[in-house]
Parts: C-alpha cells; sequence; structure tokens
C-alpha cells in the first residue's frame, strides 16, 4: 500500500500522484510499487527493500541520488492472544524531490495525519522531518517500556503468591522483548551519532534543538530497557534459585521420611523371618511390643532430625 502526502497550509493533505517535495510512505508495498519507485527515484532495489527483511540491522547509506537511513521501531505483535513486543524496520529515505518511508507494517510513528500533529509536519522540509520520525520512534519507546514495566509488576505480584509456570513464561517473554528492545536501540544510537558526526543528511542551525531532543530520548529509552532488563533477569534468577531451594527441600523431606519410614519396616522384616531365637517370641504380648518398638525407634529418628532442624 502507498500513499502521498503534502504539506498544504500547516495540514498534511493526501494527494494521488507523487510531487516534487511530497512524502510517499510505503506500507507492506507490492513488488509494482517498489518497482515504480526505483524507477522514479533512482533508488537500489536493495536499498528500498531494507526495511522489509525483518533482520536488517540499522544504518545510513549515501548515495548520490538518496540517503537511506533504517531504524528498528518497537511493535506489538499478537501471540497465543496474547500483546508480545519486538521491533522490525523503517526504512526513510530522503531522496532529491521527496521523503520516502517504507515498513512491514503501519505504525504509529507515522500518524502524522492526526489533527494534534498537522501543523509539526512539513513534508518540503525532509531534513526536518526525518528528525520528528525519529523523535516520535524514541517516545514510542519509551511508551512501550513503560508497559512491559507495569506487565513485570504484575507477573511479580502473581510470582509472590504462587511459583507457577504460566507466570514464569510471561516473565521470560518481557525479559526477550526487552532484549530486543535494548538491541534495536543500541543500532538506533549509532545511527543518530553517525548522523551528528558525518555529512549524510544536510543539517540546519533551526533543526540542532529537534536533533538534540532526539538523542535524549533515545538515550533514555535505551537506558530504561537495559535497567528494566536487569531487573527482570535478577527477578528471573532469584525466582530460578527459590525453585532449586524448594527443591532441595522436598527432597530432603522425602529422603527424612524414607529413613523414618524404614525402621519399621527393617522390625518387622527381621520378626518375619522364619527363625528361632528372636526376642519375645513367647510373650503372648509379642505383637503389641515389636510395634512399640518400631514406633519408638522411628519416634527417636523424628526427634533426632527434629533437633537438628533438618525439617
Amino acid at each position: 500500500m502507498v500513499k502521498i502526502y503534502l504539506s498544504k497550509k500547516g495540514e498534511l493533505e493526501q494527494i494521488e500522484e507523487p510531487i516534487k517535495g511530497c512524502w510517499i510512505n510505503m506500507v507492506h508495498p507490492s513488488e509494482k510499487e517498489l518497482l515504480e519507485i526505483e524507477e522514479n527515484y533512482n533508488i537500489e532495489a536493495d536499498d528500498l527493500r531494507a526495511a522489509l527483511d525483518e533482520e536488517e540491522a540499522a544504518r545510513i547509506t549515501k548515495e548520490d541520488a538518496y540517503t537511506l537511513v533504517l531504524v528498528d521501531i518497537p511493535v506489538i505483535e499478537e501471540k497465543d492472544g496474547k500483546e508480545r513486543f519486538s521491533t522490525i524496520p523503517l526504512g526513510i529515505i530522503l531522496a532529491k524531490s521527496a521523503i520516502i518511508t517504507v515498513c512491514l507494517e503501519n505504525t504509529p510513528i507515522l500518524n502524522f495525519n492526526l489533527k494534534s500533529r498537522r501543523s509539526l509536519i512539513d513534508t518540503t522540509l525532509k531534513t526536518r522531518m526525518l528528525l520528528q520520525i525519529l523523535l516520535e520512534n524514541a517516545k514510542l519507546y519509551l511508551k512501550y517500556l513503560r508497559q512491559i514495566n507495569k506487565q513485570s509488576e504484575q507477573v511479580e505480584i502473581v510470582l509472590h503468591q504462587s511459583v507457577e509456570n504460566p507466570a514464569l513464561l510471561e516473565m521470560m517473554e518481557l525479559g526477550r522483548s526487552l532484549l530486543y528492545f535494548t538491541t534495536s536501540l543500541k543500532g538506533n544510537n549509532a545511527v543518530l551519532e553517525k548522523l551528528t558526526k558525518s555529512a549524510a543528511i544536510t543539517k540546519y542551525e533551526e533543526d540542532e534543538d529537534l536533533l538534540e531532543d532526539v538523542i535524549i530520548e533515545s538515550k533514555q529509552a535505551s537506558e530504561m530497557a537495559e535497567t528494566y532488563s536487569g531487573v527482570i533477569n535478577g527477578t528471573m534468577d532469584a525466582y530460578s534459585s527459590i525453585i532449586s531451594n524448594n527443591m532441595n527441600v522436598i527432597q530432603k523431606f522425602i529422603a527424612i521420611v524414607a529413613i523414618i519410614i524404614t525402621i519399621p519396616s527393617m522390625v518387622f522384616d527381621a520378626y518375619g523371618m522364619n527363625i528361632d531365637g528372636v526376642p519375645f517370641e513367647k510373650s503372648p504380648n509379642a505383637f503389641i511390643i515389636i510395634v512399640l518398638l518400631a514406633l519408638a525407634g522411628s519416634l527417636l529418628v523424628y526427634f533426632y532430625f527434629k533437633h537438628k532442624k533438618m525439617f
């Protein structure tokens, strides 16, 4: 799907055909749409399709006819009936007469046609629009990171009550999402650092504050992702130790019970053998005596372990 926008009087207006100064937004484009943009704007096929490869890393590519800025953006996916956080590439191409965005999915980052944002976007100012997209990307990371932190706190409450597999799996998924975010944000920060130092894009004095905001927000998101990831990893390690300790306690309890039960069994086995000369064999109360001896032996062992605080 391809939609074309142009800024007019502070608002974004959708147009039918691309003209100079327009914004071309491509979401999961067809092969025909890709070929048309390649030919019209002299863009290499690999660069235009880079954002359609989920494994593509963030980078900047400078060519004579255009500059490609590829970054990772956060997305929410549906998995097993639950929302999962992940990342996908977003390609931003600054051509000579247009700005082109390419992505596999619709993303809130590019919802500039909302009324509250219309006055902020000017498709003819390509550098500024690039920085605005990167700023919205950093803000979306921060929003999703807060959601992940809130979900992890809720899961931790469940784990405090009972260590169950579904809660542990949920915590593991959140940790995986944070790993994706941390890795993607590192790549994005490297792109931002290259933008500030290289001549890949034309920089204007009036955009310096915007660029600074982008860098601050992106670094904050990166630090937040690393912090939350450390918290979740620490929580998982703690509960792993708790589970291991609980298993040891259960195994020790079973071993002690087995020892206590073994004593009556040994006594009864001894008196069950068909031999002469065993104690109390001629006593009329032999059965009661044997049972009491077996119980006494078990109680002695029980109190011994109790005294040693072994259970």
